[in-house]
Protein backbone atom coordinates (compact mmCIF):
# COMPACT_ATOMS: atom_id res chain seq x y z
CA UNK A 1 0.00 0.00 0.00
CA UNK A 2 1.39 3.41 -0.97
CA UNK A 3 2.37 5.78 1.83
CA UNK A 4 1.45 9.45 1.88
CA UNK A 5 4.46 11.61 1.03
CA UNK A 6 2.89 15.09 0.68
CA UNK A 7 -0.19 16.59 2.29
CA UNK A 8 -1.54 20.14 2.14
CA UNK A 9 -4.31 21.12 4.53
CA UNK A 10 -6.44 24.24 4.15
CA UNK A 11 -3.71 26.32 2.53
CA UNK A 12 -4.26 30.05 2.31
CA UNK A 13 -1.77 32.61 1.02
CA UNK A 14 -2.38 36.33 1.43
CA UNK A 15 0.12 39.04 0.46
CA UNK A 16 0.04 42.77 1.05
CA UNK A 17 -0.14 45.17 -1.88
CA UNK A 18 -0.69 48.88 -2.43
CA UNK A 19 -4.39 48.14 -2.92
CA UNK A 20 -4.58 46.11 0.30
CA UNK A 21 -4.38 42.41 1.07
CA UNK A 22 -4.41 40.12 -1.96
CA UNK A 23 -5.56 36.53 -1.54
CA UNK A 24 -3.57 34.23 -3.85
CA UNK A 25 -4.67 30.80 -2.58
CA UNK A 26 -7.94 29.92 -0.83
CA UNK A 27 -8.41 26.97 1.52
CA UNK A 28 -6.69 24.40 -0.70
CA UNK A 29 -6.10 20.79 0.37
CA UNK A 30 -4.54 17.80 -1.39
CA UNK A 31 -2.66 14.60 -0.64
CA UNK A 32 -0.13 12.59 -2.68
CA UNK A 33 1.26 9.11 -2.22
CA UNK A 34 4.78 7.97 -3.00
CA UNK A 35 5.18 7.53 -6.76
CA UNK A 36 2.13 9.62 -7.72
CA UNK A 37 2.26 12.17 -10.54
CA UNK A 38 0.23 15.38 -10.33
CA UNK A 39 -0.23 18.21 -12.83
CA UNK A 40 -1.21 21.66 -11.53
CA UNK A 41 -2.92 23.56 -14.35
CA UNK A 42 -4.73 26.87 -14.76
CA UNK A 43 -4.37 30.24 -16.39
CA UNK A 44 -1.53 32.65 -15.63
CA UNK A 45 -2.05 34.28 -12.25
CA UNK A 46 -4.22 31.45 -10.92
CA UNK A 47 -1.77 30.60 -8.12
CA UNK A 48 0.01 27.57 -9.63
CA UNK A 49 3.58 28.62 -8.92
CA UNK A 50 2.60 29.93 -5.49
CA UNK A 51 1.15 26.52 -4.65
CA UNK A 52 4.28 24.79 -5.92
CA UNK A 53 6.44 27.00 -3.71
CA UNK A 54 4.33 26.23 -0.65
CA UNK A 55 4.35 22.48 -1.29
CA UNK A 56 8.15 22.55 -1.65
CA UNK A 57 8.71 24.64 1.46
CA UNK A 58 10.17 27.57 -0.50
CA UNK A 59 7.49 29.78 1.06
CA UNK A 60 5.11 29.49 4.00
CA UNK A 61 1.30 29.74 3.86
CA UNK A 62 -0.58 32.49 5.66
CA UNK A 63 -2.58 29.68 7.25
CA UNK A 64 -2.84 25.93 6.84
CA UNK A 65 -0.06 23.37 6.78
CA UNK A 66 2.14 21.29 4.48
CA UNK A 67 3.52 17.91 5.54
CA UNK A 68 6.42 16.80 3.35
CA UNK A 69 7.98 13.39 4.04
CA UNK A 70 6.60 13.55 7.57
CA UNK A 71 7.83 17.09 8.27
CA UNK A 72 5.42 19.90 9.15
CA UNK A 73 7.07 22.69 7.16
CA UNK A 74 5.29 25.48 9.04
CA UNK A 75 6.86 24.28 12.28
CA UNK A 76 10.40 24.56 10.90
CA UNK A 77 12.70 27.56 10.51
CA UNK A 78 14.26 28.46 7.16
CA UNK A 79 17.41 26.40 7.71
CA UNK A 80 15.40 23.35 8.77
CA UNK A 81 13.17 23.64 5.69
CA UNK A 82 16.28 23.87 3.51
CA UNK A 83 17.54 20.65 5.08
CA UNK A 84 14.23 18.90 4.37
CA UNK A 85 14.48 20.02 0.75
CA UNK A 86 18.07 18.80 0.51
CA UNK A 87 17.06 15.39 1.82
CA UNK A 88 13.73 14.86 0.08
CA UNK A 89 13.19 17.25 -2.85
CA UNK A 90 14.42 17.82 -6.41
CA UNK A 91 13.59 20.73 -8.72
CA UNK A 92 13.34 21.21 -12.49
CA UNK A 93 12.67 24.73 -13.76
CA UNK A 94 11.67 26.18 -17.13
CA UNK A 95 14.89 28.24 -17.16
CA UNK A 96 17.14 25.19 -16.46
CA UNK A 97 19.14 27.12 -13.79
CA UNK A 98 22.45 25.43 -14.51
CA UNK A 99 25.68 27.04 -13.30
CA UNK A 100 27.52 28.43 -16.32
CA UNK A 101 30.94 27.94 -14.69
CA UNK A 102 30.40 24.18 -14.23
CA UNK A 103 30.30 21.53 -16.94
CA UNK A 104 27.46 19.02 -17.22
CA UNK A 105 29.09 16.48 -14.89
CA UNK A 106 29.93 19.11 -12.28
CA UNK A 107 26.40 20.57 -12.38
CA UNK A 108 24.92 17.14 -11.63
CA UNK A 109 27.55 16.34 -9.00
CA UNK A 110 26.91 19.56 -7.08
CA UNK A 111 23.93 18.55 -4.89
CA UNK A 112 25.70 15.31 -3.92
CA UNK A 113 28.93 17.13 -3.11
CA UNK A 114 27.06 19.60 -0.93
CA UNK A 115 25.76 16.63 1.05
CA UNK A 116 29.23 15.07 1.27
CA UNK A 117 28.66 11.97 -0.89
CA UNK A 118 31.97 10.34 -1.76
CA UNK A 119 30.48 8.70 -4.87
CA UNK A 120 29.15 11.96 -6.36
CA UNK A 121 31.15 11.70 -9.59
CA UNK A 122 30.12 8.13 -10.39
CA UNK A 123 26.45 8.69 -9.58
CA UNK A 124 26.38 11.85 -11.70
CA UNK A 125 28.10 10.11 -14.60
CA UNK A 126 25.69 7.17 -14.45
CA UNK A 127 22.63 9.40 -14.53
CA UNK A 128 23.96 11.58 -17.34
CA UNK A 129 24.55 8.43 -19.35
CA UNK A 130 20.98 7.38 -18.50
CA UNK A 131 19.60 10.61 -19.98
CA UNK A 132 21.70 10.22 -23.12
CA UNK A 133 24.47 12.71 -22.34
CA UNK A 134 27.38 10.36 -21.74
CA UNK A 135 29.30 12.13 -24.51
CA UNK A 136 28.59 15.61 -23.10
CA UNK A 137 30.05 15.29 -19.59
CA UNK A 138 32.69 17.99 -20.06
CA UNK A 139 30.47 20.38 -22.01
CA UNK A 140 29.40 23.66 -20.39
CA UNK A 141 25.79 24.90 -20.54
CA UNK A 142 26.62 27.38 -23.34
CA UNK A 143 27.83 24.43 -25.44
CA UNK A 144 24.55 22.50 -25.04
CA UNK A 145 21.20 22.87 -26.77
CA UNK A 146 18.11 23.78 -24.78
CA UNK A 147 16.97 20.17 -24.69
CA UNK A 148 20.41 19.01 -23.55
CA UNK A 149 20.49 21.63 -20.82
CA UNK A 150 17.09 20.47 -19.59
CA UNK A 151 18.33 16.86 -19.54
CA UNK A 152 21.27 17.97 -17.38
CA UNK A 153 18.80 19.75 -15.10
CA UNK A 154 16.67 16.59 -14.86
CA UNK A 155 19.74 14.48 -14.06
CA UNK A 156 20.70 16.96 -11.35
CA UNK A 157 17.19 16.83 -9.91
CA UNK A 158 17.08 13.02 -9.79
CA UNK A 159 20.70 12.31 -8.78
CA UNK A 160 20.06 12.64 -5.04
CA UNK A 161 17.07 10.26 -5.37
CA UNK A 162 14.47 12.71 -4.02
CA UNK A 163 11.15 11.54 -2.64
CA UNK A 164 9.39 14.37 -4.49
CA UNK A 165 10.37 16.18 -7.69
CA UNK A 166 8.80 19.58 -8.38
CA UNK A 167 8.87 20.82 -11.97
CA UNK A 168 7.77 24.34 -12.95
CA UNK A 169 6.97 24.50 -16.70
CA UNK A 170 9.73 21.95 -17.51
CA UNK A 171 9.00 22.02 -21.25
CA UNK A 172 8.10 25.71 -21.49
CA UNK A 173 11.32 26.83 -23.21
CA UNK A 174 11.54 23.87 -25.61
CA UNK A 175 10.11 23.15 -29.04
CA UNK A 176 7.33 20.57 -29.14
CA UNK A 177 9.49 17.65 -30.28
CA UNK A 178 12.19 18.29 -27.68
CA UNK A 179 9.52 18.89 -25.05
CA UNK A 180 8.01 15.50 -25.83
CA UNK A 181 11.38 13.81 -25.29
CA UNK A 182 11.85 15.64 -21.99
CA UNK A 183 8.33 14.54 -20.91
CA UNK A 184 9.19 10.94 -21.75
CA UNK A 185 12.32 11.17 -19.65
CA UNK A 186 10.54 12.67 -16.64
CA UNK A 187 7.95 9.90 -16.56
CA UNK A 188 10.48 7.13 -17.21
CA UNK A 189 12.54 8.26 -14.23
CA UNK A 190 9.37 8.77 -12.18
CA UNK A 191 8.47 5.10 -12.75
CA UNK A 192 11.98 3.72 -12.35
CA UNK A 193 12.75 5.51 -9.11
CA UNK A 194 9.32 5.75 -7.49
CA UNK A 195 9.66 9.52 -7.22
CA UNK A 196 6.51 11.56 -6.68
CA UNK A 197 6.20 14.07 -9.51
CA UNK A 198 4.46 17.46 -9.12
CA UNK A 199 4.28 19.56 -12.30
CA UNK A 200 3.08 23.08 -13.02
CA UNK A 201 2.37 23.24 -16.74
CA UNK A 202 0.44 24.95 -19.52
CA UNK A 203 1.16 21.94 -21.74
CA UNK A 204 -2.05 19.93 -21.98
CA UNK A 205 -0.29 16.84 -23.33
CA UNK A 206 2.14 16.84 -20.42
CA UNK A 207 -0.68 17.28 -17.93
CA UNK A 208 -2.63 14.38 -19.44
CA UNK A 209 0.28 12.04 -18.77
CA UNK A 210 0.01 12.59 -15.03
CA UNK A 211 -2.13 10.27 -12.92
CA UNK A 212 -3.97 13.29 -11.48
CA UNK A 213 -4.67 16.89 -12.41
CA UNK A 214 -5.86 19.82 -10.35
CA UNK A 215 -7.05 23.07 -11.91
CA UNK A 216 -6.76 26.41 -10.16
CA UNK A 217 -8.81 29.51 -10.90
CA UNK A 218 -8.10 32.69 -8.94
CA UNK A 219 -6.40 30.67 -6.23
CA UNK A 220 -9.20 28.16 -5.78
CA UNK A 221 -9.24 24.47 -6.60
CA UNK A 222 -12.04 24.11 -9.14
CA UNK A 223 -11.35 20.68 -10.56
CA UNK A 224 -9.57 17.60 -9.32
CA UNK A 225 -9.50 14.51 -11.46
CA UNK A 226 -7.55 11.60 -12.83
CA UNK A 227 -6.01 11.50 -16.28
Amino acid sequence: MSSTILTARNLNKVVSSAEGDLSILHDLSLSLNAGDSLAIVGSSGSGKSTLLGLLAGLDLPSSGSVLLAGNDLSALDEDQRAQVRAEHVGFVFQSFQLLDSLNALENVMLPLELEGHADARQRARTLLERVGLGQRLSHYPRQLSGGEQQRVAIARAFVAEPAVLFADEPTGNLDSQTGERISDLLFELNRERGTTLVLVTHDGRLAQRCQRQIRLEQGQLVDQGHS
